[in-house]
């Protein structure tokens, strides 16, 4: 059993790390793409962050058929069905083929009233954010098949390829933003993104082909026929993307919750939350992984939700640790190096050092959310999502009156009510009440 258990934790880390150098790699171009746009003016930086916002608003819609792909060829892998992992690639291809049109397509007929929504009334941003659109809409079919081409490597059991990709291609970002930028300005930053992209999908799409379990899957014949293909990958991707939508609207109306204390509190928060993206990022990455590695032992015909669940928590839970106290520690410091004033130093430093619970519950959270999506339980997780954000935001607002230490707090217990539905889910799972994965999906 102890044998049992240790390759499960090394499983999950194996899967993980190459996840969260990934997203940190893109996190990491994404400040210094900023630095190089914030050369223009304040209304260049603002064009840039409302489209990057939207991308991340359109990641959700991605993760339909990036995500739900990333299971259903992960089970299949475990369970050595060639026809299944072709069947699972196809459906992908086919879900991304029908969405991803519609997208590039609204996207650019509403991308002056979208930027309008968001920065008010006319002025230079608004003529900003609207050429950057032109450029970067378009450029959503690269990024939505880069997400795909990630999600079927995954599921392969490969992440260390996608973390190759996003390196080359952020590697690549930081080489071309200076020049585009300074030849076409805004529009320049758009395509910079866009073509370095384009390389890294084109190596992608080779590591496809060369991928040694695809290409079996390639040669054999369909499990599934490409529209029920195409159903299952939206029901299995479907609950995914709409938890990761949930928890990007919250996110958004607790900014707005923050606001009410005041520009230093905002500001404040902003930074902070920036700065825990570094540790929520590592707790997604375990996500992934747990969520992998559940599908696949599915898979195999083994029920290992308990112990993977366990192991997800226990490593999520010490990078959890881990962070709380390194941000308590070197609170005033990272204020500093963002270059706040006393005001918003003092309030972020003391955000930060009231985050330490909220950040460990967020880790066991995340991390077992991960074997729900891997087993076909991303429906009843999407539920404790919504509850979780309702219960956020309403204790968020009650308790603000407290300033950042209250939305601390606020944050902290809906986590703690999420933890613990999410908890009471996994025990009924292992009774035997939920349904199988094959049915589930």
């Amino acid at each position: 059993m102890k044998r049992r258990t240790n390759a499960h934790r090394t499983e999950l880390i194996s899967l993980a790390h190459p996840v969260y150098f990934s997203l940190l790699a893109s996190v990491a171009a994404g400040i210094i793409n900023t630095v190089w746009v914030s050369r223009l003016g304040s209304a260049a930086v603002a064009a840039v962050a409302v489209a990057t916002n939207a991308e991340n608003v359109l990641l959700g819609i991605a993760l339909v058929f990036a995500s739900g792909t990333t299971v259903l060829v992960a089970h299949a892998r475990g369970a050595r069905d060639p026809g299944a992992v072709r069947a699972a690639v196809r459906g992908g291809w086919a879900l991304c083929g029908l969405v991803t049109p519609v997208v590039v397509a609204a996207g650019l007929l509403l991308r002056e009233p979208l930027a309008r929504l968001v920065l008010g009334g006319p002025g230079p941003a608004l003529h900003l954010a609207t050429a950057y659109f032109a450029v970067s809409l378009p450029g959503m079919t690269v990024f939505f098949v880069q997400q795909l081409v990630d999600g079927i490597l995954k599921g392969a059991g490969d992440t260390r390829t996608p973390l190759r990709l996003a390196l080359l291609a952020n590697g690549l970002i930081l080489v071309c933003d200076p020049l585009l930028i300074h030849l076409y300005g805004v529009r320049g930053a758009a395509a910079s993104t866009v073509l370095c992209r384009a390389v890294a999908l084109a190596a992608g799409l080779r590591a496809l082909r060369r991928n040694t379990l695809l290409r079996t899957a390639a040669a054999a014949e369909p499990a599934a026929p490409v529209p029920a293909a195409l159903r299952r990958t939206l029901r299995t991707g479907l609950p995914m993307s709409a938890d990761f939508t949930v928890r990007q609207g919250g996110a958004l109306v607790l900014v707005a919750i923050v606001a009410r204390l005041g520009v230093p509190a905002v500001a404040a928060y902003a930074i902070a939350y920036k700065v825990m993206y570094v540790a929520t990022m590592a707790f997604y990455a375990v996500r992934q992984a747990a969520s992998i590695h559940t599908a696949h032992t599915r898979g195999e015909g083994r029920d290992a939700r308990n112990e993977i669940g366990r192991q997800a928590v226990l490593v999520s839970g010490a990078l959890g640790l881990a962070a709380a106290v390194l941000l308590a520690v070197t609170a005033p410091w990272v204020m500093a190096a963002f270059g706040a004033g006393p005001a918003v130093a003092h309030q972020g430093v003391l955000f930060l050092r009231c985050a330490g619970p909220y950040l460990l519950l967020t880790a066991g959270c995340i991390a077992l959310g991960g074997v729900f999506e891997g087993s076909g339980g991303a429906p009843a997780l999407l539920r404790v999502t919504v509850l979780g954000t309702a219960v956020q935001l309403s204790l968020a607002y009650g308790l603000s009156g407290l300033g950042l230490p209250g939305v601390c707090l606020a944050l902290a217990l809906a986590m703690a009510v999420q933890c613990a539905a999410v908890g009471l889910l996994l025990a009924r799972a292992q009774e035997g009440t939920e349904v199988s994965f094959v049915r589930a999906v």
